[in-house]
């Protein structure tokens, strides 16, 4: 578990006894109207500002509803700056994602991957083999964000030469990420839930393979089926491509030793911001070494000499950078957005972090939670009230973590007064909490993903079978009393 999800862990949840269920729903329900609209009007450009000022108004009605229930405007600004310091982590490394991508496209890296994986990767099975890749890389690492960020890149990108619909593409990616990420013993979320439940966390991780594995066994037979649909005949290689990618980048299996190195250090749980930095610097090493002339031209110069070639790698990590080949379709593709580029969704997340802080502030989090523990009386009803609050804390607090802890310290004595096991809890908080942190648009972890595969959270949430099955597949099983461990079990 990283210091980040420590800190959430310990934190005291905010009650406030003036507030009522009715106050605290007011902000949401203005914040969902404005982002709906938003969405009807600007479409996918909705997170490009007018989003971002959407829960900032949001945050600002939250704030009316404090001071008429005895909350300091110090106490808002107090817990919005403990949101926004929770998130520096997540902001650091996505800037150091933009860097890396611009580092792997002029290193060959990307172009590699894409190289090499369109002649393995046949577009029927293409679909499911990436849900497995991500999977078993996500298992290895602990992290659905490192994942996406180096195999995520390169199958988007591959997906994109084979004329793939990039929603689908992310969709996959997406839910074998979160597959590997909830099961991985090294995940900082499958670490937090049995902590709040009370469990431990092999027990937890053994426990939560009764949902997933079916969960998962779906989400291959549908990707299976979408890539069966897929029109082959119109992806086929017909040579162009792989040709344009050998003119234009020194293409060598000696370029995958910087991804195979990154993924070994977050293996070896080294923090990933030094995980990504050495990926980084390699990459620009790389570049120097293997792209020379791709080098000295993004410098500016024909040659490469110190200045261009410090100009070319400092240029691919800070702006946009573009390489031009022969097919038009690699033109597009090959395009990243460096540090620069990152900024419009660090800017996403802060907004985010304001309103979820002000909620907290004014104890809505707590409210809203409480009053769903309360509405359901039976096993069925319990299961159902953590599913909803975890999805309405994705939604009103931005930041799984926080979608975890706080339905998880409210519901164990309510799970414990039921003879139910803690096992029970911390499942279902994974299977609702973590998993669809990812397709909030406005979530650390949707504007994460969106930001880092370049495709818009309702792109690939339609696609992102795997985390949208989860809770139902929690709530069929509760409902059924399928594998609900009782108390009595574990004595």
């Amino acid at each position: 578990m990283d210091q980040n999800s420590l800190n959430h862990a310990d934190e005291r949840i905010i009650t406030n006894k003036y507030l009522s269920i009715w106050e605290a729903l007011i902000p949401i329900v203005v914040l969902i109207a404005i982002l709906g609209y938003n969405v009807y009007i600007y479409e996918s450009d909705a997170t490009s500002g007018p989003n971002q000022f959407a829960l900032i108004i949001g945050a600002a009605v939250a704030a009316i509803v404090g001071f008429r229930n005895k909350i300091t405007y110090s106490k808002m600004i107090e817990e919005i700056s403990e949101n926004i310091k929770s998130t520096a982590g997540a902001i650091l490394i996505l800037l150091m994602v933009g860097a890396l991508s611009g580092t792997w496209l002029l290193s060959g890296i990307i172009p590699t991957m894409i190289f090499y994986g369109m002649q393995i990767l046949h577009p029927s099975i293409f679909l499911p083999a990436c849900v497995i890749i991500c999977s078993i890389i996500s298992i290895a690492t602990g992290s659905s964000w490192t994942t996406s960020a180096t195999v995520g890149i390169a199958l988007i990108g591959i997906g994109s030469t084979m004329g793939m619909p990039l929603g689908m593409v992310a969709g996959a990616v997406v839910s074998g990420a979160y597959f590997g990420d909830k099961l991985s013993p090294l995940s900082d979320t499958t670490n937090l839930a049995p902590a709040m439940a009370g469990t431990d966390l092999f027990t937890h991780i053994r426990y939560m393979t009764i949902t997933t594995v079916p969960t998962m066994a779906i989400t291959l037979i549908l990707f299976v089926i979408l890539g069966l649909m897929q029109d082959t005949s119109l992806m086929a290689n017909d040579g162009t491509t792989l040709a344009a990618i050998k003119e234009t980048f020194n293409v060598t299996p000696l370029l995958f030793i910087v991804p195979v190195l990154v993924i070994v250090l977050i293996v070896k749980k080294t923090e990933p911001l030094i995980a990504l930095l050495v990926g980084i610097l390699l990459g620009g090493v790389f570049a120097l070494i293997f792209q020379p002339d791709l080098v000295a031209k993004i410098g500016g110069g024909t040659e490469l000499n110190f200045v261009n070639g410090y100009k070319g790698v400092m240029n691919a990590i800070t702006v946009d950078t573009s390489i031009e080949t022969s097919n038009k379709v690699l033109n597009d593709l090959f395009t990243a957005k460096g540090m620069q580029g990152m900024l419009g969704t660090v800017w996403l997340i802060l907004c985010a972090m304001v309103f979820g802080g002000i909620m907290e502030a004014i104890g809505a989090l707590a409210r809203i939670t409480d009053s769903l523990l309360k509405m359901f009386h039976t096993v069925f009803g319990l299961f159902a009230s953590t599913v909803v609050s975890c999805l309405a804390l994705n939604l009103t607090a931005s930041d799984q973590y926080l979608a975890i802890v706080v339905p998880g310290k409210m519901f164990a004595k309510a799970y414990k007064e039921k003879g139910l096991a803690p096992e029970n809890l911390s499942r279902t908080l994974e299977d609702s909490g973590t998993v669809t942190s990812v397709l909030i648009p406005w979530n650390t972890c949707g504007a994460y993903h969106a930001g880092v595969l370049d495709v818009t959270t309702f792109s690939y949430l339609p696609y992102a079978f795997f985390n949208i099955i989860s809770p139902f597949m929690t709530l069929i099983y509760a409902a059924f009393r399928i594998k609900i461990k009782q108390l009595s079990d574990t004595k």
